[in-house]
């Protein structure tokens, strides 16, 4: 949400709805509001289609991903040779 939008809702909200005001007012608040309400479910899909992106989330995190592997593949690696080294006794 950047600053025009935050001084725009502002002036919106500080005026309060009464009997007494012009019905293009009212729509016009109506029309802000569903434009706002829009601009934010569409950075909350944005966000959440980036935080699903599995390409970009490997791009953004493949050391943390790989050393968790190697540290996978090493525990995993230890314990089936020791299990297979007990056995042959």
């Amino acid at each position: 949400m950047n600053l025009h939008n935050v001084t725009n809702k502002v002036d919106v909200d500080s005026r309060k709805i009464s009997p007494q005001m012009p019905a293009d007012i009212l729509e016009l608040q109506a029309t802000e509001q569903r434009q706002r309400l829009h601009d934010t479910i569409s950075e909350l899909r944005s966000g959440v289609r980036h935080k699903l992106d599995v390409k970009a989330q490997a791009r953004e995190y493949v050391w943390q991903a790989s050393t968790a592997a190697a540290l996978l593949s090493l525990a995993f690696g230890y314990t089936a040779g020791s299990l297979f080294h007990r056995s042959l006794r």
